[in-house]
Order: C-alpha cells, then structure tokens, then sequence
C-alpha cells in the first residue's frame, strides 16, 4: 500500500497507545496549531509534483519543515482528509483525466499516477468514484 499508508498506520497505532497506555500526563502546546494557507499549497503542490512515487509522511512533512507526525495531524485540519487519503484522491483523479485523454492501456495508468497495480487503482477508483476506469473509458 506504500510507504505513506505504512506511516499513517504507524502513527495512529502510537498516538492510540500513549493516549490509552501512557502513565504520563504532559501536555503539550504549541504556538502554531495550523498550517498557514503557503504550508498547505507547498505540500499539496509537492504531491502534484511526485504524485507517481511513493511518497513517505516524513518527505512530505520536510516539504514545511515541520515533524510528520504534526504534519498528518495539521495536514488532516487543514484538508479534512489525512495525507495518504489526499494522494490516493489525487491519483484517481489524475487517473480519471487520462482516461478520458488518452488510449493508455489502465495497466500502464495506474502505474503512471503511482498505483502499484492495475488491480489496486482499480480498488481505490471504484471506492472513491462508484465506478471501474473500464466503466469511466
């Protein structure tokens, strides 16, 4: 599923472990609880950008300078979607224009826009859109 899925996984699994198992009780504040409207575009025009690799939580976090874990978190606020959701929607969306626009085998799309597989952009397509590429070509 990528590097980015890996990372989100991980990141909920240790934020559900300290808030449920920590003893400690420290709070921690910060001054920016937002990404800044410049924040959000650097990020979101870097996934553009690389939108056919497979991006990690901790690339796109350096994008701001900001830690990955705080990165998800604001990213998430900002977008009302968490970072591995905005790539995959970005995908298919990138999917769904070369259809339309070229005579691409789906096969070779899928891995074009960064899908490990035909069969894998087809899960997420059909998810997110209620139809196959085959469907949508």
């Amino acid at each position: 599923m990528g590097q980015l899925y890996a990372e989100s996984l991980t990141q909920v699994l240790v934020i559900h472990l300290l808030r449920h198992y920590s003893t400690l009780t420290q709070t921690i504040t910060s001054g920016n609880r937002s990404l800044t409207h410049i924040q959000v575009q650097q990020a979101i025009d870097y996934i553009h950008a690389h939108l056919n690799r497979d991006l990690s939580l901790a690339e796109l976090a350096s994008v701001v300078n900001i830690s990955p874990t705080y990165f998800a978190s604001l990213f998430k606020q900002a977008m009302g979607v968490s970072p591995h959701q905005y790539v995959i929607q970005q995908r298919v969306e990138q999917a769904k224009l070369m259809l339309s626009k070229t005579d691409l085998a789906i096969a070779d799309i899928a891995l074009q826009v960064g899908f490990s597989s035909q069969s894998h952009l087809t899960q997420q397509f059909k998810r997110i859109t209620g139809m196959t590429p085959k469907q949508v070509r």
